[in-house]
């Protein structure tokens, strides 16, 4: 079974399965995806991320047994809007690094702590860059990286809290882990966490040329939209918007000294 695959639960590696959501975008890909990982022989699971507000999700995912622990990636609510209904079925606690999402007892998210659950230790790496609040899982054999790392294509940089600096920081914590699987929070997974964080951090700096070249052409007081239109042409316009939140943080990026 291969990705996109529609409400089924498909088993991607030995202790991690993906239940994909039905809510695809420009920026969601074909859909979220709620990661369910759980050692073999384990009668219990965690869950990563339950997705948006979608009933005919989460009552999937509340049916495949018993969850104790839900761990939540980051605030964007394609990820974090169906948490509530998913505690209502199964009174799951849930552990995030921001103070909005927490539900239960089970407390913050730490950078580099390690939690046991469903027969597994799942390391928490904290690559703040996507947004202020990002954190990636570490499993033996994979990492869940969630927007940070997508199975297909790049990500944006959140205008709100998302920075470039702590973003290719981050990229270089995440090569550093070496060649495990990536599970990422949209599309499909990938098989060499190094190689892809590589090629990201290669994107990345890229771009940043592309600005740099950019606000020669343009002058130093070049809007973020016109940046765009002059450097993302290569992109789908209906992306443009998106890019502009990443071009204002290139220009922080470029202008923090």
């Amino acid at each position: 079974m291969r990705h996109p695959a529609y409400g089924v639960l498909r088993p991607v590696t030995e202790s991690a399965s993906v239940l994909l959501c039905h809510n695809p975008g420009p920026l969601t890909l074909e859909g979220t995806n709620t990661w369910v990982l759980r050692a073999p022989g384990s009668d219990e699971m965690v869950i990563v991320d339950p997705g948006p507000d979608d009933s005919q999700h989460i009552d999937r995912v509340a049916a495949l047994g018993r969850i104790p622990l839900v761990l939540i990636s980051h605030r964007h609510g394609d990820h974090t809007d169906g948490i509530d209904a998913l505690v209502d079925a199964t009174g799951a606690t849930v552990r995030s690094v921001g103070s909005g999402f927490l539900r239960g007892l089970g407390g913050f998210l730490v950078d580099g702590e390690v939690s046991e659950a469903a027969g597994l230790r799942i390391g928490v790496l904290a690559p703040p860059g996507h947004t202020g609040d990002s954190v990636s899982f570490v499993l033996d054999d994979a990492v869940l990286t969630a927007d940070t790392v997508l199975g297909r294509g790049t990500t944006v940089l959140d205008d709100e809290d998302g920075s470039l600096a702590d973003y290719l920081h981050s990229l270089r914590r995440l090569r550093g882990l070496g060649s495990r699987t990536v599970l990422p929070g949209h599309g499909p997974e990938l098989d060499d966490l190094a190689a892809v964080a590589g090629k990201y951090l290669a994107h990345r700096q890229e771009r940043l040329e592309q600005v740099r070249q950019a606000l020669r052409v343009l002058g130093d007081d070049a809007t973020a939209r016109q940046i765009v239109e002059h450097v993302y042409h290569d992109v789908d316009e209906k992306l443009w918007e998106a890019a502009e939140s990443s071009v204002r943080a290139q220009l922080v990026y470029l202008r923090r000294d």
